[in-house]
């Protein structure tokens, strides 16, 4: 399975800026309830830009980020944006280059292991969990958050007139890359269901998705200009559409929606 939205794209910073405006608040709110404390060991998988990881440098005593792409993670967390973190004591965080999928977990005992929108993209989806899991401590916590194209397909769920119908015309053509890759479209409502297979306790969920504002919009053009010469290659999809819909999202006030952001957590038994 390929990767649509490749980290070596210009667009790629575009997206985890978004991304990281729509998401990490929520993220943060998962992160905070599990309890995390200055001795907390965490893992960050497919950490993809630095926010994430610089977060939780404010918040735990290490924290390792990995991504197969660690070019948009930058070599020490002091070349990370104050405003990219909710603490002004930012700590360092370790960043290596890791193949969650098909690599052995680069450390162990972890209190926290995060990954965000990751496993839905890796083959290997079951090992990469197991490796996970198997880097907890006893009593560790994984949070898992995939996003459930499938539960909302519509960018524009409120469809009043042409400028909508395109939206979610190319977004369909959307899915349908991802499909033809081998994304699983209804994977994050499975995260609860996975995580107690895998042997994990006191397992919770809910979903989260933005609906309007800035960053939707920069989000939608980022994913556009990624993947349009793919749509187009595919014929799902002609230069004019995105053209059009391009300048939509410049000239039209379009209510863009997100998926749904399934959010997950388990804890590892405290004896194994």
């Amino acid at each position: 399975m390929s990767y649509l939205l490749d980290n070596q794209q210009a667009e790629a910073g575009d997206r985890f800026a978004a991304l990281a405006t729509l998401f990490n608040p929520s993220t943060f709110r998962h992160i905070e309830a599990l309890g995390i404390g200055p001795d907390w060991r965490c893992w960050e998988v497919g950490a993809g830009g630095p926010s994430l990881p610089a977060w939780l440098a404010s918040q735990a005593g290490y924290v390792l980020a990995t991504d197969i792409d660690v070019s948009w993670l930058p070599a020490t967390s002091s070349e990370v944006r104050s405003s990219e973190v909710r603490s002004s004591a930012v700590r360092s965080f370790e960043v290596r280059r890791h193949d969650v999928g098909a690599e052995p977990p680069p450390a162990r005992d972890f209190d926290l292991i995060h990954a965000r929108l990751v496993l839905v993209h890796v083959p290997q989806r079951e090992a990469a969990l197991a490796a996970m899991v198997d880097a907890l401590r006893p009593g560790g916590w994984l949070l898992l958050e995939e996003a459930d194209p499938a539960l909302q397909p519509l960018v524009c769920p409120d469809e009043p007139g042409p400028e909508q119908r395109l939206a979610n015309k190319l977004k369909r053509d959307f899915r349908t890359l991802m499909a033809q890759r081998g994304a699983d479209l209804a994977y994050g409502r499975t995260l609860p269901r996975i995580m107690r297979n895998a042997g994990l306790l006191n397992v919770e969920a809910d979903a989260y998705f933005p609906m309007t504002g800035p960053a939707c919009t920069m989000l939608e053009q980022a994913t556009i200009a990624q993947i349009r010469d793919r749509l187009v290659a595919a014929s799902l999809a002609t230069d004019t559409e995105i053209d059009e819909h391009l300048a939509n999202l410049v000239s039209t006030p379009l209510d863009l929606a997100t998926s749904p952001m399934i959010s997950a957590w388990g804890r590892k038994p405290a004896t194994s």
